[in-house]
């Protein structure tokens, strides 16, 4: 999310190429201009050349996110995506804004359960001035007490408005918390109220001094610029900044679910909100692109079948959507349905069961395989199509999919992706036993037994 939690021109030639009957398979070009070094520190550079306009995309992916947290300290990775905006014992507060501002560059960041992202776009002209001040608040940021507690506060805001005032964040907070016994995916990336109000300076330092190390970053650069002038100045001002003891890792596996488990949430909500959240894969799991196209013949667009059947035939929900966690570890496929006024909860739950078991029971046609895969590789096109588009793909490849590589792969491997493969991805992850449902009705307004007006 910006500065806070949740903290996305090519495409017709993408969709020239997208037919079931189609025998080539669109390339991603640029894959042999894109460099990548490790400096002597253990910082990972990705550099990817763009020279279409004269401006460049810098992302460094910090490895920690709400995965890395433990009781007493949730909610400190997106802590520190909103510190890192506050001086350093070099600059005083809200200096890097205004280096960046007077370079004609702006920033923004965003947390996420497995990373944090720290987010410039700049001139060409400023890179060198960019560099200069995102190494100063890697190896040099201050903790000082009033900024400390100013961001507090505002952490605490944040939280109220996306999950204690959203009906939609609230229930997903507690499906995400009960989906989870054991791993640490359990924790939101917000923090829990009373660890917000209680961190102290000392968790803080800790905190920083493990993660946020260059050993445990990768620093994407896409846009106008050689690799080799990128990567000395990543030399010149990251490669002093001395590696840390890498993080511990997370060795925590989540048992295999024995039952349905269901959360139950009555609120002051005029729409009633249905969740179901199947533990599903990693984001390096092959089987991804199997099941983004089987997501998508559920959900994406008004031929999708929850849409077709909840929404326009039987109108018991007014919208079904979908999305998926591609994280370190095994995340969460989710299905979320919102209902009218009144909506049938249970009404609901009982045509999405079907739908569930139809497809995997079933399968999926010829023509539903086709127009997901059109989708996918359309997007994915579109999401190429800028130097901010770009930095963000080559990132999440590079750090939560498997290697940067498979960037360039992604075109053949959803070609590659069959009607049977969709079919026994759902029969494995889609089974009752294997989700949490969360219901959120409206609240009774009748009065109680023996209480008058």
């Amino acid at each position: 999310m910006s500065r806070g939690l949740l903290g996305c021109t090519l495409l017709a030639a993408a969709l020239s190429c997208t037919c079931a009957a189609s025998s080539a398979i669109a390339q991603v070009p640029g894959a042999d201009q894109v460099q990548a070094v490790t400096l002597a520190n253990g910082m990972q550079v990705i550099v990817w050349p763009d020279h279409d306009i004269p401006n460049i995309a810098l992302f460094n992916w910090v490895h920690v996110g709400s995965r890395n947290e433990v009781p007493g300290i949730t909610g400190l990775a997106h802590f520190f995506e909103h510190m890192m905006f506050n001086g350093t014992t070099t600059r005083p507060q809200g200096e890097f804004d205004r280096v960046l501002e007077a370079n004609g560059a702006r920033n923004n960041a965003f947390t996420t359960n497995d990373v944090t992202v720290y987010q410039d776009w700049l001139p060409r002209a400023a890179l060198e001035a960019v560099f200069e001040v995102e190494a100063d608040r890697l190896r040099h940021l201050a903790f000082e007490p009033k900024v400390i507690e100013s961001e507090r506060g505002v952490v605490h805001s944040e939280r109220r408005l996306r999950i204690e005032d959203s009906f939609v964040g609230r229930l997903q907070e507690q499906v995400q918390a009960t989906a989870y016994l054991a791993h640490p995916y359990q924790i939101p990336t917000i923090g829990w109220p009373s660890d917000i109000a209680s961190w102290r300076i000392e968790d803080l330092k800790t905190f920083f001094a493990t993660n946020y190390a260059p050993n445990n970053c990768t620093l994407v650069l896409v846009g106008d610029i050689e690799p080799k002038s990128a990567i000395a100045l990543a030399r010149k001002y990251f490669e002093p900044i001395p590696a840390h003891s890498p993080p511990e890792p997370i060795r925590t596996q989540e048992p295999p679910q024995e039952g349905e488990r269901r959360v139950s949430i009555a609120a002051e909500a005029q729409t009633p909100l249905l969740q179901f959240a199947y533990h599903a894969l990693s984001g390096s799991d092959p089987r991804q692109p199997a099941l983004e196209l089987l997501t998508r013949i559920l959900t994406d667009g008004d031929a999708s079948r929850l849409h077709r059947v909840l929404v326009e035939d039987q109108k018991i929900a007014i919208s079904a959507d979908s999305y998926l966690d591609r994280g370190f570890d095994p995340g969460l496929a989710w299905f979320l349905l919102t209902l009218p006024a009144g909506g049938d909860a249970k009404q609901a739950e009982v045509a999405f069961d079907l739908e569930i078991a139809r497809l995997r029971d079933g399968g999926v046609t010829a023509q539903e395989l086709a127009r997901a895969r059109s989708q996918a590789l359309a997007d994915f096109w579109r999401g190429l199509a800028t130097i901010d588009g770009k930095a963000q793909a080559l990132g999440q490849y590079a750090v939560l999919q498997g290697g940067y590589q498979r960037l360039f792969e992604a075109p053949r491997a959803y070609e590659s992706v069959t009607a049977d493969d969709i079919r026994k991805l759902a029969a494995d992850l889609l089974a009752p036993g294997n989700r949490t449902v969360g219901v959120l009705t409206a609240a009774s307004t009748a009065p109680a037994q023996g209480e008058g007006r």
